[in-house]
């Protein structure tokens, strides 16, 4: 469950005040979690309570009315890998089988990219029904997963079938769908990810360097560790961090030469990889042991070429696929052709400083990706996160 996104729905039943657990089975497992809650649900379980367990903002209406801000349910449904509807009451079922679309809770399950997991919860009789049975069957139809209510004492005071599934139960369920739905072509295969740009030293002080930010290297690296991957991130100097992970390996480097030699110490055990890193082309001949200090109106560099990790990873390749990126100022496809060809990639990720919201230190990156198979395709402006999403698709689908 590390890295995994979770959006949970709560609705207006009494099983709500259970969902606290839920939250803390999913927090602690290492998910990351988000929910929207309808404005009857409130009534059972503290709006604060949710979000202080969640560690995150809960969206119930489509406008936050305090700070005018929009909750988007387009965004939580790209975001979430899978979305969690417990309790699900008998309206809003009704509403999910005919499609009805009154709350943010209902648009947010219209707009789902992944699945829904639905576990109802209402009173023997109503669960029972048969415009419940039917609801139900149409929901399953449609391809949301159903969590059966379970037997016990209800808040009638009855006994019966009804219960919302226990917290634990619902827990091993969604782990279960995770597992069920991992690709075999991401599970258990060993990625390789540079990420952030390269520091040349000049002096104990100063180097050279861009202006990469490392975000894309560290989405694509989230990404696939959510897919079941083994990620082995080497990542330049930056100031991101991913969360502890069973299957991460971590390693930080400086300079395109330690970049090197840690890609090629790795390169025989790994199945992809992917080259996101800014790797500086060139680097100071000498390096000073000291501060070098002004003496000078002028000061004259001698550079030299450093290592080309993307050609030597695409020069050495097996049975790898090799995933470059290149960011230009002009001729995009041109330049893009000519490095795929010549480092012998699969395929390379494009994008240009010309577009708005795309290149260093954005959360958002435009993209158009172009393969050793003739075969381009172009991606509107999205979040990073999105764009490692692509990304991922675009491998799984070229393998």
């Amino acid at each position: 469950m590390q890295g995994k996104r979770v959006l949970l729905g709560i609705t207006g039943g009494i099983a709500a005040y259970k969902v606290a657990f839920l939250i803390r089975l999913l927090k602690k497992s290492g998910a990351e979690v988000k929910c929207i809650m309808t404005s009857a649900s409130s009534d059972f379980i503290s709006p604060l309570v949710v979000s202080t367990l969640s560690g995150n903002p809960v969206g119930i209406e489509f406008w936050n009315k305090k700070d005018g801000t929009w909750n988007n349910h387009v965004e939580y449904g790209l975001w979430a890998d899978v979305f969690v509807i417990a309790p699900l009451t008998a309206n809003t079922l009704s509403k999910m089988a005919v499609g009805s679309c009154d709350n943010l809770l209902l648009a947010t399950y219209l707009s789902m990219k992944s699945s829904t997991i639905v576990a109802p919860a209402m009173d023997l009789d109503m669960y029972a029904h048969p415009t419940t049975s039917r609801n139900l069957t149409q929901l399953e139809e449609d391809g949301v997963v159903l969590i059966p209510a379970e037997s016990g004492e209800l808040a009638s005071g009855l006994d019966g079938t009804g219960r919302m599934a226990e917290p634990e139960n619902i827990f091993v369920k969604i782990e279960e769908f995770f597992k069920e739905n991992q690709d075999p072509k991401i599970a258990g295969k060993h990625v390789l990810i540079t990420a952030g740009p390269t520091y040349e030293a000049l002096d104990p002080v100063r180097f050279i360097g861009n202006h990469s930010s490392g975000k894309m290297g560290y989405a694509i690296a989230e990404k696939f560790l959510a897919e079941g991957a083994r990620v082995t991130l080497v990542s330049g100097p930056t100031k991101l961090s991913l969360d502890h992970h069973p299957n991460l390996s971590m390693i930080s480097i400086s300079s395109a030469q330690e970049m090197l030699e840690v890609v090629q110490l790795n390169w025989n055990s790994c199945d992809y990889g992917v080259f996101a890193a800014a790797v500086a082309d060139y680097r100071p001949a000498d390096v000073a042991d000291q501060k070098i200090k002004k003496s000078s109106e002028e000061m004259t560099l001698k550079l030299v070429k450093n290592p080309d990790v993307l050609l030597w990873a695409g020069s050495n390749k097996t049975n790898q696929v090799v995933v470059g990126f290149a960011l230009e100022t002009n001729d995009l496809e041109s330049n893009a052709q000519k490095k795929l060809s010549k480092k012998n990639l699969n395929f390379i990720v494009m994008n240009t400083l010309q577009d708005e919201g795309a290149g260093f230190a954005h959360d958002t990156n435009k993209i158009s990706i172009l393969d050793d198979r003739n075969n381009m395709v172009s991606f509107e402006l999205k979040t990073k996160n999105e764009v490692a999403s692509d990304i991922v698709a675009y491998l799984k689908k070229y393998i």
